[in-house]
Parts: structure tokens; sequence; C-alpha cells
């Protein structure tokens, strides 16, 4: 029997007993779904598992009848845990049993709500003779964990030519409702999951009335079926919303297999995903035989410490049996820190938008023409399916005329409108008067007052493409100025809005998401967060039918495709590409996969700027955009890759204040890996593919090693661009590789030349060979100054 053992003590002082803090108040009596980590399944059988995990849940009730009532889920495929109704108490005495490495409440997360491929260079119309995406992928296998998937979209039809399902493959399609595996799956849709259990113990029985979700890998909300599509959905023609953005809609990888894992489920008007039902879908994956992860969802900061979260313990067991984990960045930007997904051995996206936008023209009745050029748009064709009121007049089928209402002198709140103030009107909003900070928030008073449409002005930073059900078109600040001018200079205002249209290539991109979350890591910050940026605005994908394009309950309309904004959508682009260079490089770890695409990122537009970070006004740094924009063609070649093994993965945990117990317990066994810590163990020393140094008090040294996987001989020459502030030294200058010097370490010696604190600085290490640009970002934070007083200075002070 397990022997109790003393509670953890993390580094930050802060005493955690199952996932909670100590001193918040919770009722001893009431059972909650909590998730007990046990580490690694050793290989056992499962079955043998299972019986473990109700002999130890069965030391805190009266019979092992209550524990297996009790018990919500048995982990026993990639890793050993289980879920369970607990109480305060229960989960207390179980995590302090030996071999327990953690216990903590199954908190609910959230999803992270064409062209992308194209203005990535994976396009079908190359000079290829065989286009790459449809020459690698058959033999991957891509697990999806999201809301579900919409079998009869075109995006998961057997591509033509189409090979049998890998050998490797252990998994299943599993029927439910609306959902017979005979018709569904075939040879791209492989598999096909659902998990309900911590869902329904959280919130009771699924409610299934009407359609309002399925019991089964059905998808109601449509998010799953969008972010399978774009990962590795087959190519479908003719794709358009309503019109806009239409061509061949198809997936990154579209020949690699699909498995759908269902966690997310929708509820209140949003896709509530249970940890338990997570972790049990981790399981089954990494016993399925997953290549590749993708999980578009989150919870922001405060994050927990990594062996109490879902999803970092799911993605750590994965990257010890080769299995690339992929996540969304999160949706909570500008502001700095609020980045989720940070452990090192996943891969974590941001979002960007691409050279694709929808411009729509206002002209007022003065003849001033607006026009907006961004990725902001309002599909014209709608206006004619709407009974708007007496003031909406035709033009002609290329245009519509509105009167406008001064409406920017009062704030967009439902208790400033009365009786039919707004009927029938066009409605200039600003974001800046009252309390109404988005679209959204205004369009709900409008459709109560019965407006027929919106001009919604706002921070050209803070503008988001979303279609709004109601009519609108969203203006700057500068444009909608001019338009409360026009308004209130003439008796009779009018305004005609031409239908939106399609326009590529027009606008510098790409452009990270305002929206889009950004670091430091608040966890780790010497791991940068989120590791590299891909599309995620404007990205038009397959949808559920059954879901409205807005998901807002007054919106009745149908669509088989539907554009959609968020790290969601760069977190599945992202798990395209890592398809495509595991199936070209099988033998590739997914440290090596992940430094392919960081280091190979680049930082500059179409218009040969910096890549311009949005909500704000100035250009990226690697908080923003991590070490760049994604280049899959050349991910596929990078020359070089810094690679990590178990031993770097031991001491970034020591450096957290894991136990050797803990670091044994968690990772596959083997007598060759040293669990040991020393006490002085650094985060500094993993060999991840961006430098981070975020309390630089003093000269330090950091050894990377780069491992060759191009030429067999090659040789390096390193060019530094130190970090204002900072002289870096990077020695040696000169990396030679041959046939028995695949791997070579090299040193950077960073000094701080100034006094700061508080302020990051960007800089960069290049190796180039004359062919490949192997690049690292280096962030320093210069912190040599404290309550005024500076400590000793290397080197030459700087004002």
């Amino acid at each position: 029997m397990l022997r109790p053992k003393k509670t953890i003590t993390l580094l930050s002082g802060v005493r955690i007993v199952h996932g909670h803090h100590k001193d918040e108040n919770i009722d001893p009596t009431i059972s909650r779904v909590h998730i007990v980590y046990l580490g690694h399944s050793h290989g056992q059988d499962p079955l043998v598992t299972t019986s473990l995990h109700v002999k130890l849940l069965s030391n805190v009730f009266s019979s092992q009848e209550e524990a297996e009532e009790a018990m919500v889920y048995s982990y026993k495929h990639g890793f050993s845990g289980f879920a369970a109704m607990l109480n305060s108490t229960q989960a207390t005495t179980l995590a302090s049993f030996d071999g327990v490495i953690s216990v903590f409440r199954s908190k609910m997360l959230k999803l992270h709500t064409t062209r992308s491929w194209d203005f990535m260079g994976l396009n079908f119309g190359s000079q290829q003779r065989i286009p790459l995406q449809l020459d690698h992928g058959d033999d991957i296998v891509v697990g999806i964990l999201d809301s579900g998937i919409w079998p009869e979209s075109g995006s998961f039809r057997e591509e033509p030519g189409m090979p049998p399902v890998p050998h490797s493959w252990r998994g299943m399609c599993v029927k439910g409702e609306k959902f017979d595996p005979n018709r569904a799956c075939n040879r791209k849709l492989v598999g096909a999951r659902y998990y309900i259990n911590g869902f329904e113990r959280e919130y009771g029985p699924l409610n299934t009335t009407g359609e309002a979700e399925y019991r089964s890998p059905r998808d109601r909300i449509g998010h799953g079926t969008h972010t399978a599509s774009t990962a590795v959905g087959s190519a479908a023609t003719n794709a358009s919303y309503f019109g806009l953005g239409r061509g061949t809609a198809r997936g990154g990888a579209p020949r690699a297999r699909l498995a759908v894992y269902k966690v997310c489920w929708f509820k209140n008007l949003e896709g509530k995903c249970n940890e338990a039902d997570i972790m049990a879908a981790f399981d089954d994956a990494l016993g399925d035989g997953v290549h590749v992860i993708s999980a578009s969802l989150g919870s922001p900061p405060p994050l927990m410490p990594f062996y109490e979260m879902s999803t970092e313990i799911g993605a750590f067991h994965a990257a010890q049996v080769g299995v690339a984990v992929v996540f969304s960045a999160g949706n909570d930007g500008p502001e700095p820190s609020m980045v989720q997904n940070v452990s090192p051995w996943s891969i974590c996206v941001a979002a960007a938008a691409i050279d694709r936008t929808f411009p729509t023209r206002i002209i007022l009745g003065n003849n001033l023409s607006i026009m907006r050029a961004l990725n902001y748009f309002m599909m014209g064709n709608l206006f004619f399916s709407f009974s708007l009121f007496l003031s909406f007049t035709y033009m002609d089928r290329r245009m519509t005329c509105f009167l406008i209402l001064l409406s920017s002198l009062r704030s967009c709140n439902i208790d400033k409108w009365n009786n039919n103030l707004a009927k029938g009107k066009i409605v200039l909003c600003f974001a800046s008067i009252g309390n109404i900070d988005s679209t959204f928030a205004a369009l709900s008073v409008l459709l109560a007052a019965k407006a027929s449409g919106i001009i919604f002005v706002d921070s050209v930073t803070k503008q988001s493409a979303t279609d709004d059900y109601l009519p609108s078109v969203k203006v700057d600040l500068h444009q909608g100025t001019q338009i409360l001018y026009y308004i209130r200079s003439s008796q009779d205002p009018t305004v005609r809005i031409l239908p939106s249209r399609t326009s590529i290539g027009r606008s510098p991109a790409p452009s990270v998401a305002y929206f889009s979350s950004r670091g430091p890591n608040s966890v780790a910050p010497n791991i940068l967060k989120p590791d590299i940026t891909a599309p995620g605005v404007n990205i038009l994908a397959s949808w559920s039918p059954k879901s409205s394009p807005t998901l807002l309950p007054y919106d009745r309309r149908s669509v088989d495709w539907n554009f959609n904004s968020g790290t969601s959508m760069s977190c599945p682009h992202i798990s395209g590409i890592v398809a495509l260079v595991r199936s070209v490089h099988p033998g590739w770890s997914p440290a090596m996969i992940k430094s392919a695409l960081m280091t190979t990122a680049y930082m500059s537009d179409t218009s040969a700027d910096g890549i311009l970070a949005g909500g704000t006004l100035k250009a990226t740094d690697a908080f923003d955009i991590g070490a760049g924009h994604v280049n899959p063609l050349k991910a596929l070649d990078p020359g070089l890759v810094y690679d990590m093994e178990p031993r770097d993965y031991v001491i970034f945990l020591c450096s957290l204040g894991y136990t050797q117990m803990q670091i044994r317990n968690m990772l596959l066994p083997s007598p060759s890996i040293d669990t040991s810590c020393s006490g002085k163990d650094s985060d500094l020393e993993l060999n991840y593919p961006a430098i981070t140094v975020s309390d630089l008090c003093s000269t330090i040294t950091i050894k990377r090693t780069l491992r060759n996987v191009g030429q067999q001989h090659a040789v390096y020459f390193a060019r530094v661009s130190s970090p204002p502030g900072v002289h870096t030294i990077v020695w040696p200058k000169l990396l030679i590789f041959s046939w028995h010097k695949e791997k070579m370490p090299y040193y950077v010696t960073i000094t701080p030349l100034k006094r700061s604190q508080g302020r990051y600085d960007f800089g960069e290490i290049v190796w180039y060979d004359g062919d490949h640009r192997v690049r690292t970002p280096l962030i320093v934070h210069v912190n040599n100054t404290m309550d005024g007083e500076s400590s000793a200075l290397q080197g030459p002070q700087v004002a």
C-alpha cells in the first residue's frame, strides 16, 4: 500500500494541496471531479493499472464499490492516473500518498476561438510535378482534441488514391447519436471518440433536446470541424462564405489521416472542455497511435504548475513517445504575459493575418468615400435576406441606401434607447463613449432597438474580423470622426454601403492579430512563448451546418463553410505543417520538428518591413510572434536543429522544484537516464531553439547544442545581433560538421552594459552556411537596479 507523504512546497512559496491554495474556502463535504496524476504507466497491462487505481481510490472510501462508483476515468495507456469524484478531505488524503505526483480539481477549459496555405507557399499551382502537400502525409495520423466532427463535409472525404490506413493505427470510430461509424469513417477519418463523463459530473446530463448537442463525436458547435479541416482537410473546390473567399479549401496535410477526440461541448453559447475528459482523450490518443496532437483550447493565467494541468501532463507524455503536440496561445492579447500552454515540450502558436482582405466601400451623401481595406468584412448580399425597415431602399443590386441615426453623442447602451429612435436606421457607434467595447455588445443593444445596421468606430489596433449577424461595418477613429462631422452638417444624412469583395495581395502581411496572447511566459520566464506564429485571422474552413456562423441564438443561418479568427485557427495550421515535416522526416523527435519550425521562421512582411504587432503601432518582438512566422518549405530543410534529450527535461523539472521521485515517476523507465537534481539546475540549460534570460544581473554563459540534419559535411558561421544594452559573444564562431561530428555545442556569453529594470531587449544569433539560415531569438532582461541602487556592472556603462 502507498504511504502518506508530505505536501509539496513550490519555489514560489505557495503551498498547494490537491490543486487548491491552502487558504481557499472549500466545503470539505462537496464532491467534485479531481484528477489524480501518478506519472508514467511504465508499460503495465491496462487492466492491471485500472485495478491499482481502484485500490488506491478505495483508501478514501468505505468500500471498493463506492470507489468504483466515484471513478470517472482510469488513465492507463499514455500515462497513469485517474479522475474521480472527491471531496476536499479525500483529495488531500490521496495527495499525501507516496507515488502520487499531484491531485487537482478538474477545471473547465475553453476553445480558442483556403488562402492561408497559398500565402505560406504550399500551393497546388506550383511548378512541382506533384505538390508537396499531395506527395506526403498519408502515413501520419493527426489527433484533434476539440468539439467533434461533421463527417459529411467535403473536407473529410478520401483523397483519390489514398492507401489503406497505416498498420500502426490502433484507434476506433465509436457509435453515437447521429453518428454511424460505417458511414462517417473512412480512410481519411480513421478515428472518432467522445468524452463526456467529466462534463456531465460538472453540469449534469447533456441537453440533446432538438439537437442542442449530440452524444457522439458529431460536432454541434462547428469549431472542431473547422480546426480539423484546417489541419488535414481534403481539397474541396468552390468553398466560400456567401461568395467571399471563394476557392479550393484544404488542410496543410490533405493526405494525412484524421482522428477526432470530442472533449468540448456546447454550453451557454460556447465550448466547455473538462480537464478529466481532456486527460482521457490524451490517454487514448497515445494508445491509439497518433503522430500529432492538435488542441486549440486552454485556460488563461494564473497558470498552475505543469503537473496540475491536464494539457501539459498529456503533452509531456506525448513528447516522450515521439508525438508532437501543438497548442493555441490564447486570445487574451495584446497585454503581456497572457500566453497559455507554455511548457517547453509542446508547440505554442500565435495568430497572424494573411494578405487576403475584404474591403467595403462606404459612400456618404456628400460623396465622401471611405474604404475599409483591412481584414474586416460585411457580406453585402446578406442585406437582401433581412426585412430591413422603411428607411431601406434599393439603389441597385450592387449598393444599398440607409438613413444614418446620429448616436455618437450617446453610448450604445440599452438604457439609452427608447421607443423607435433607432428603428430602421444605421447607427454610428463609438467604442470610446460609454462602456460598450465590442461590436457584439453594441449589436445586442441595437437588435433590441430594431436598428438596421451599425457603423462601429474603434481604434484600428483593436479591430477584428467577424460576421456580426446584423449588417455592420467597422471603421477607425479618423474615419468615424469624418462620418460624425458629415452627420452634424447634414439635415438628411444618408450613406451607401457597397457589398464587400475579396482582395488578395493588396495589404502588407503577415501581421500579428491584436487578440493573440503575448509572452513572456508566466510559469517559466526563461522559456520563450509563444514559439511560432501562423495564419489565424479570417480563416475559411468547414463548419457544422447545425450551427449558425455566429453561434448567436437568433442567427438561423446555416453554412457549410465559415470564416473564423483566433489562435484556434493558427494552431491547426502548425499541426498540418508538423504532419508534413514528420512524414518527410519520420525519425525526427518533436523537439527537432519544433526547432525546424522556429529557426526557419521569418520576421518581415510582404513589403520587406518588420511584421506589425496588432494591438499596437509597432513592429513585433519575440513575445508577440515567438521565433517568427512559420515558413513550411524552409522548415523541411532547416540545416541545423536543436534536439532535447530526457536529461534536458530532468534539468528543467529540477529547476522548477520537482523532486527526484516525482521526475522518476514521470519519465519512461530507463537506467541510462540520470534523474538526479544538483540543486543548482537552471532552465537556461534547456537546449531550446531560443535563448531567453529573464533576470540578467551579471555576466553569464549559456550552452546550446546544434545537430546537423543537412549535408553531411557543412561549415556554419555565426552572426550575432546583441540586444541593446548587452554585449554578446558566441564561441566558437565557426561550426564544422562531418560524418563523425553530427552534433556541435556552442557557448553564448552575455554581459550587461547598462543599468536597467523592467525592460526586455531583443536580438538574435544566426548560423549561416551559404544556403541555410538558422536563426535563434535572443531575449534579455537586464535586471541590475534594485530600489534605486545598481549592482556592480561589468564592461562599459551606458547612461
